[in-house]
């Protein structure tokens, strides 16, 4: 006291007054250190009201600017203010969360951590704690812990006594939902990769289930499992994303040597630590550039497949255009492409000249090639060899299949005849496989029966063709005949031969030709002639029985002109058709109209309903695959708009344009009719079969007289 002044109060409430002036001015910092200076000069029992309220006041001003500077992702700034208001409260279990998130989004992990524990100390009920510990462990890529304190968080959840808490729990999923999810991933991802797998960094076989928990022991699953924590996450294309990365796997085409590595020599087995001889070596090889690569996966037929198993040697040979067609990489090493060679090597390599390597090309996007030494060719350093012009203008050349055709190649019936020739010369060691090896190409899924022979496999296939799209131009080849049917050839080599191509007529010459059968022949026989081949059926096959939609000419003449003794050439005369030349190894019995025999011969012309100006079966495949419908194709090709008042005409001079577009077409497709043709020899056996007589080159055919509509015999063939 002095002079009856209290000088403390005095000096307290002066102070008061500069710390409220210090906070009104926004200056924080400043008000907090003259507080901790006040402090250490009294005791806080002089001024405990007055201590507490400032005390709250300035901690929750701290972390008010703590939160704004956070929002403005100024993580620095918020952890200072944190830090003051800790400082002012140490017992707030807020502020520590506060900073903890804070040191998060600066990926101060381990600082983090504490706080988040420290959380929990402070408030040991609560879920957040075990929330923030969750967010840093996982940054801190400890991944378990975290997986962990995630768990405890759900149960903190689950037994909180707010109702408001509880509800937090529907937003989070549990770490089992989470792995059914990843899971699920997992085997739509399999669902086209090969069943057994070589893991590149351990150098073993893997099974599914192997793979699976391969992939469970990886960081890259952990991490995702730690990461989803909320029911969105399930939907999210992350867990794809993760699950693709890890399963990429790369597939070897190559040419089997004499000696491989096959299942037994490396099932239990790390590859790495087997004597590198032969195909061992290549195997080790193989998986080596695989994972220097980056891949953890390969796959080689020679040791991946279970020759012994008839049920998994069938789906292997069912699956293995997907597998390719899905690989992320495939590897060709030509084995008999020396190092540092020239361009023009991989051209005359063996490999192209195989059945399976055909699909093993064309069915996956990224390919790169090896040489014998497991350098690349060319020493090409690009990550995708389709996409180098030298390298596919050599294969091209060497293949005889079109370098963009190779590129965007697409399984299917359409153009079955062009992919039949570009199979034709291409071997395999066994002979069923000639047909199994295409079995991806045509998208058939055929039983796989190692042992039925060759016709009868190549049988199957061109049967299923055939039935499946009603394309006839597997009907176009020369030969000889299959014991399966006779209609189709007994080798694919006889495909080799390209398909005779309809002569090319221009629009001028079409109506040049319409215009002079116009006033020939009459409207109503155009237009019969035209809805009855418009309505024939497909070409059915079933069982080794051909029934084929067909124009046929009887045979009236079969003379023997000259030739080998194993071969002779004859003339043949048949109903409307000039006179034409067969070679054929078959003998005929010759015969005239003078001199006739029992047995009949037609020469057939398989019905192409192309020449209708429609697509053809195969094609409306194709477009009911890809989600649109043959109706709503012809009603976009017709040019017609219904909704179009100004472009209708009246009712008369409608069915008048009908009329005249009907009889035009009908005159177009007897245009068609009239050019030459690739016609088929068949003999009578019974009343009602037939059989195809195999030739040496294709029966060019032609009618006499285009207008002669009588002699159009439009019938159905049953062909063994």
């Amino acid at each position: 006291m002095l002079f009856g002044w209290d000088l403390k109060s005095l000096w307290r409430k002066a102070h008061h007054k500069r710390y409220d002036a210090l906070l009104r001015a926004g200056k924080l910092q400043d008000a907090v250190k003259s507080y901790q200076h006040m402090i250490d000069e009294i005791t806080k029992a002089d001024c405990l009201d007055w201590f507490n309220d400032f005390k709250q006041e300035c901690s929750a001003l701290c972390a008010a600017n703590g939160e704004a500077a956070f929002a403005a992702s100024d993580y620095d700034k918020a952890i200072d203010l944190y830090s003051m208001a800790i400082d002012l409260d140490s017992a707030s279990d807020i502020f520590f969360a506060s900073r903890s998130e804070a040191k998060s989004s600066k990926m101060l992990w381990e600082d983090a951590l504490l706080d988040a524990r420290k959380v929990t100390e402070l408030n040991p009920s609560s879920h957040v704690g075990y929330r923030l510990s969750h967010s840093a462990l996982r940054g801190a890529q400890h991944y378990e812990e975290a997986i962990e304190a995630f768990t405890i968080m759900l149960s903190k959840l689950d037994n909180a006594p707010e109702v408001q808490i509880r509800d937090l729990r529907r937003q989070y999923v549990c770490p089992l939902e989470a792995e059914d999810a990843i899971q699920r991933a997992v085997l739509i991802e399999l669902s086209n990769a090969p069943l057994r797998l070589l893991n590149t960094s351990t150098g073993l076989l893997c099974d599914r289930a192997a793979q699976l928990n391969f992939f469970k022991t990886s960081p890259e699953y952990k991490e995702l499992l730690s990461s989803i924590t909320k029911r969105l996450d399930l939907q999210t294309e992350r867990i794809k994303e993760v699950v693709a990365m890890h399963f990429r796997c790369v597939l070897l085409s190559h040419r089997w040597e004499k000696t491989e590595a096959l299942l037994h020599h490396i099932q239990d087995k790390m590859v790495y630590e087997l004597d590198g001889l032969g195909g061992t070596a290549k195997l080790q090889s193989f998986c080596k550039v695989a994972r220097d690569a980056g891949y953890f996966w390969a796959w080689m037929d020679t040791c991946c497949i279970d020759k012994s198993n008839n049920a998994e040697l069938g789906e292997s040979v069912q699956s293995m255009f997907v597998w390719y067609r899905h690989s992320a990489l495939t590897i060709v090493y030509l084995s008999d492409v020396p190092p540092s060679s020239q361009p023009g090597a991989l051209a005359s390599s063996v490999w192209n000249e195989r059945g399976w390597t055909f699909q093993e090309f064309v069915a996956p996007k990224v390919v790169i090639f090896y040489q014998k030494d497991w350098s690349l060719y060319l020493d090409d350093r690009s990550l995708n060899h389709k996409e180098s012009q030298a390298i596919m203008k050599e294969l091209e050349g060497a293949t005889g299949i079109d370098a963009q055709a190779m590129i965007s190649f697409r399984p299917g019936m359409r153009d079955a005849r062009q992919k039949l020739q570009w199979a034709s010369k291409r071997v395999t060691t066994v002979q069923e496989d000639t047909a199994y090896s295409l079995f991806g190409i045509f998208d058939v899924h055929l039983p796989v029966i190692y042992g039925e022979r060759k016709q009868s496999a190549l049988g199957r296939l061109l049967q299923d063709i055939v039935s499946r799209s009603g394309d006839i131009t597997c009907l176009d080849w020369v030969g000889q005949s299959s014991e399966f049917n006779s209609c189709l050839p007994a080798d694919i080599i006889s495909y080799a031969t390209p398909p005779y191509s309809l002569p090319s007529l221009s629009e001028d010459e079409i109506q040049t030709a319409v215009s002079s059968l116009r006033n020939i022949v009459p409207v109503d026989s155009a237009s019969q002639l035209y809805d009855l081949l418009e309505n024939m059926n497909t070409p059915l096959f079933a069982n080794c029985r051909l029934r084929l939609p067909c124009i046929v000419f009887r045979v009236t003449e079969v003379k023997r002109r000259s030739g080998r003794a194993a071969h002779s050439t004859y003339e043949v005369k048949a109903d409307g058709l000039q006179g034409l030349l067969i070679t054929t190894g078959k003998t005929l019995i010759q015969f005239s109209r003078a001199r006739p025999i029992r047995q009949t011969f037609f020469l057939v012309r398989p019905w192409d309903r192309r020449l209708l100006g429609l697509p053809d079966f195969s094609e409306q495949l194709t477009f009911a695959d890809e989600g649109e419908s043959v109706g709503d194709w012809s009603e976009s090709q017709s040019g017609l708009d219904d909704t179009d008042e100004s472009s209708s005409n009246s009712p008369g001079e409608e069915e008048l344009s009908v009329d005249l577009d009907v009889h035009s077409q009908s005159l177009r497709l007897m245009v068609h009719l009239g050019q030459a043709f690739s016609a088929l020899l068949v003999a009578q056996q019974h009343v009602g079969e037939y059989k195809r007589v195999a030739s040496d080159h294709n029966i060019i055919a032609q009618v006499k007289d285009p207008a002669s509509i009588d002699i159009m015999n439009i019938r159905a063939l049953d062909i063994l």
